[in-house]
């Protein structure tokens, strides 16, 4: 399954419902503005900039942060102008178009919204009521933030911030226009500056007069320039330039922006799990950052990481501690590679196995049951091949969660399917438990839970979009199903009339 899925890395936790006490009239007051369907679009439209979660109220991230966002609410209140924080549950059947238009697939997610709506933005910033605070007020300001002095300088860069300074002899043309227009499209994620003199910046050649854009960062060379002004070619020199050599993942929290980048980008990531209190640990990390020396610029991201802090990293790729000290890589179609207990010497060698294609596929998979009998057939990472592409069936099969409600729902409902085909042997009932298994990216997209496809014996593979009815599920199936090369179907059941079709998130709706 590709890293998009990587949730553990790229959730968002910011919420709402806190209460405040009014010392008069011992009234509660909440500054975090409810929306739903029914003034939802008039509340957008009045405002130029409001920021907005999408909640649901049994989600846990929701409740665990509310008061951090009823707090930050509060402050933002008392801003000239006053800025707005607001809530939707995404959730309720009223409102599930809303979050349809704005493709919420998780909660919480938070637009920050400009102009009426007419500009969305993801919001990228902090979890508690400071940060939240800090960065919607910087949200509201400019874009790319003008520094007249050396004092704006020392501001803005800082020792620990990654910023993208531009350099101009001018604040206006074609250079300045292009990366303007990329500091607004790439805001939420990275901060910008720009001067008309170098001389103010506390790194670098001081007597350039550009244009130039100036990236500077508290790791590797410290900063870097780029002439390329056009859109893409920037865009790419700041992500790329943006992410360490070697990011470094343990409980330092100011690793965690590089952390999140590197688990955003799409290059092939490899990753060194170690206790960093061991013995080897000094010598293993050395020689992996000469290794991720000797890869620059061949599409390869690096990331080292604290075995004891990557516990919730082993769980995900379904590895063990006794496994450390590993690496591991994946791919962007999502396979993955692991060297288990590796030592130094091997480090070098097992990355040049890995780069000519001699390293052997790694898969995330629960064993394969020594008894499969019940009418729903269970399948793993290991025997998904076996069972659904090389079978010779006709499979529907579910991704499911152990803790999905939905699923737990569903269960009984497949149960009766698969009894209903009991007589045809061309079909098979099938479920998988993606939390414990890889799934390929292709041909299944699997973005919440329960997520159903269908793939019949002629190799065609539709997504279930229909109730959750035995009868619909039947019908899906009968009709989906080839006939044979005589020109008969595949058994003599009467086909009933195609599922109504519903929304896609209604198969997809626990994440």
């Amino acid at each position: 399954m590709a890293f998009k899925g990587f949730t553990l890395f790229s959730i968002l936790v910011l919420s709402l419902f806190v209460s405040s006490i009014r010392s008069e009239e011992m009234e509660t007051k909440e500054f975090v503005v409810t929306l739903d369907h029914s003034n939802f679009t008039d509340t957008i439209n009045k405002h130029d900039f409001i920021v907005v979660e999408f909640y649901a109220p049994w989600c846990g991230h929701c409740k665990s942060l509310a008061p951090e966002y009823e707090k930050a609410a509060s402050e933002l209140s008392s801003h000239n102008p006053p800025l707005v924080l607001a809530k939707i549950d995404a959730s309720e059947e009223s409102n599930k178009g809303i979050a349809t238009e704005y493709k919420i697939q998780g909660f919480p997610t938070i637009k920050i919204l400009r102009n009426g709506g007419k500009s969305i933005q993801d919001y990228n910033g902090p979890r508690e009521a400071p940060g939240i605070v800090s960065y919607v007020k910087k949200q509201n300001g400019p874009a790319s933030a003008e520094i007249k002095s050396e004092a704006d300088a020392a501001e803005v860069v800082g020792e620990k911030n990654v910023v993208a300074v531009g350099v101009f002899p001018k604040l206006s043309g074609e250079e300045f226009d292009s990366f303007i227009a990329l500091a607004e499209k790439l805001r939420g994620e990275y901060d910008f500056a720009h001067t008309l003199d170098a001389k103010l910046l506390p790194r670098g050649d001081s007597s350039l007069s550009g244009p130039v854009v100036r990236l500077f960062k508290p790791f590797d060379e410290l900063f870097v320039d780029s002439k390329d002004f056009n859109g893409e070619s920037l865009e790419k020199f700041i992500k790329e330039s943006s992410i360490p050599l070697v990011t470094v993942f343990d409980n330092d929290p100011s690793n965690r922006p590089y952390v999140a980048s590197f688990f955003d980008s799409s290059a092939t990531k490899v990753m060194m799990f170690v206790n960093f209190t061991g013995e080897t640990a000094k010598s293993l990390k050395s020689k992996y950052r000469e290794v991720a020396t000797s890869y620059k610029g061949q599409g390869l991201s690096f990331l080292v990481g604290d075995a004891e802090s990557g516990k919730n990293v082993f769980q995900y790729f379904g590895l063990e501690e006794s496994q450390a000290p590993l690496v591991i890589i994946q791919t962007p179609d999502g396979k993955k590679y692991l060297k288990a207990n590796v030592v130094v010497e091997e480090i070098e060698s097992w990355m040049k196995d890995f780069k000519n294609g001699k390293a052997a596929e790694h898969k995330k998979s629960q064993p394969i049951p020594a008894e499969n009998n019940e009418p729903v057939k269970v399948v793993v990472a290991e025997s998904l091949d076996d069972i659904v592409f090389k079978s010779g069936k006709n499979v529907l099969i579910e991704f499911y969660a152990p803790w999905c409600g939905h699923c737990q729902k569903i269960a009984p409902i497949l149960d009766e399917v698969a009894l209903a085909f009991k007589n045809d042997p061309s079909v098979i009932i099938a479920k998988l438990d993606a939390t414990a298994n890889d799934i390929p990216s292709e041909p299944f997209d699997v973005k919440g839970f329960p997520t159903i496809y269908f793939r019949s014996v002629s190799g065609n593979v539709v997504a279930y979009e229909g109730d959750r009815t035995k009868e619909d599920f039947i019908s899906f199936i009968e009709k989906n199903k080839p006939t044979t090369s005589h020109g008969e179907e595949t058994n003599t059941s009467t086909k009933t009339e195609e599922p109504k079709k519903t929304d896609a998130s209604a198969a997809k709706d626990e994440l």
